[in-house]
């Protein structure tokens, strides 16, 4: 069949296709401010100059990661939202300067007397900064120029189009091109809806294509499709048009599913063939459990003195709390924290609240800086729960929430975490809607796992640490 269109469409960059894309320049550029870096401590070093002898005696292994270091230490600019907004850029980049020197210094003040290298690093950590900069700025305007915008067309004025019309138009920086609507409905056509305007129906749908241009089609409709919709979708896709689902890009925009926009059944007949995961991604997991439970147990040890004898003197004991929480298939367990309410409120069963009147001073400090969790290491390492999933919350509390919230046990088919998807994106939630933003996370979390977003989660997870976003 020919191509619908008579005219140049825009160029296609999905969000996923424009984050590989934000990778492979940010690497570039930290590869070049390596190279840099090493030409500049070798002009400096009076025994020899910048050559194959140099490249291959001088640097030590560590040095030749400097370029990986700093992708994680960026890795809050992967996400697409704060990618395209300069100031959060330019915060980003200079956070991750800041981090990367301040990581340099403790190591170099605790080696040995000029056994590492200032010059190169400090001027990698320098040409890396400005080398990013310059790229993430022409990516910036480059991505949201009007080439890069597909032109779009919403299949559906309904609820779930109207929905995922709101999530685009909010979206900074614009990531489609929204025309207008396509609806069977003949009482939407010739009206404006949200600001766009219903342009015809099934039948007029190659037409529209034609005449507007568009790339892509997002099907938005939840209920029985008629059988000339379902036609007129194919021939455009058959055509060359790219047809995605309204969940499809709301999950895509917002790393969430949306719950309140689908059927009854749909945990059931797709969601849990969704979410299943392989032998080797569970066995890796627990491995990544258990060292990350080690390791957060001895910096626990060492720091527990001090938060022991800081808890007693501002309210007295308990130092540890131990609770009932909802684990894995709704198996109870008893999770462990630092105590950081008043001991009369722990037993009020009710969401954590920004400003909570039942947490203490000191309290306030172990959230932001998430030590209160350090003793739930002790249920990592027993297996009750893992480093990354849905936040526990106590049986009672499920209860009510499940009632309220559909599809709010399905946070169940997994361990809950030490941190999560939900918990770097949202944080706590105060109300039911927060709560189903923040269930929205988690089924995402749930559909979409693998090693390389719970590492994402857990390095993010670190950046809020060191900048005491907790709450």
């Amino acid at each position: 069949m020919a191509n619908l269109t008579n005219k140049p469409i825009n160029i296609r960059v999905r969000p996923t296709e424009k984050r590989v894309m934000l990778v492979i320049g940010d690497f570039l550029a930290a590869f070049l401010a390596m190279w840099f870096g090493m030409y500049i401590w070798a002009k400096g070093d009076a025994w020899l100059s910048f050559s194959t002898e140099f490249i291959l005696t001088r640097p030590a292994w560590w040095f030749w990661l400097l370029p990986v270091i700093w992708l994680i230490l960026l890795v809050e600019l992967y996400d697409i939202k704060r990618a395209g907004r300069r100031n959060e850029v330019i915060r980003g980049i200079g956070m991750a300067s800041l981090i990367s020197t301040m990581l340099y210094l403790i190591i170099y003040f605790t080696s040995e007397p000029n056994s590492l290298p200032r010059r190169g690093v400090a001027v990698f950590i320098i040409t890396a900064a400005v080398l990013t900069l310059i790229w993430r700025l022409i990516a910036i305007n480059l991505f949201t120029g009007s080439r890069f915008l597909r032109r779009v067309i919403i299949v559906g004025a309904g609820k779930a189009g109207q929905t995922i019309r709101k999530v685009i138009t909010e979206t900074q920086p614009l990531p489609y091109n929204i025309i207008g609507f396509v609806d069977d409905d003949l009482k939407k056509h010739n009206k404006t809806i949200g600001g766009l305007p219903v342009l015809g129906d099934s039948k007029r749908l190659k037409d529209i294509i034609i005449e507007h241009c568009i790339s892509d089609i997002i099907f938005a409709i939840t209920v029985d499709i008629s059988p000339s919709m379902m036609q007129a979708i194919l021939d455009a896709e058959e055509s060359g048009i790219e047809v995605t689902t309204m969940p499809v890009v709301y999950e895509e925009l917002l790393g969430r599913v949306p719950i309140l926009l689908l059927q009854s059944d749909w945990l059931i007949r797709s969601f849990i063939d969704q979410s299943r995961v392989g032998g080797f991604y569970e066995i890796v997991k627990r491995i990544l459990d258990i060292i990350g439970a080690l390791v957060g147990l001895i910096i626990m040890l060492l720091l527990f003195p001090l938060i022991a004898i800081m808890i007693i003197l501002e309210s007295g004991y308990p130092i540890l709390y131990i609770q009932n929480r909802l684990g894995k298939n709704g198996n109870l367990y008893k999770m462990i924290k630092f105590r950081s309410m008043r001991p009369e409120k722990e037993k009020i069963i009710q969401t954590t609240q920004q400003h909570d009147p039942r947490i203490t001073r000191l309290g306030k400090l172990l959230r932001r800086s998430h030590l209160d969790e350090f003793p739930q290491f002790v249920n990592v390492l027993i297996g009750d729960m893992s480093l990354v999933g849905p936040r526990a919350e106590r049986e009672e509390l499920v209860a009510h929430l499940q009632e309220a919230v559909p599809f709010y046990r399905a946070r169940l088919l997994v361990k809950p975490g030490l941190t999560g998807w939900a918990q770097i994106n949202f944080g706590y939630a105060s109300s039911v809607d927060e709560t189903i933003t923040k269930l929205e996370y988690d089924l995402y979390y749930i559909k979409h796992r693998s090693l390389v977003m719970d590492l994402t989660i857990l390095l993010r997870t670190v950046s809020n640490v060191v900048l005491l976003r907790g709450m």
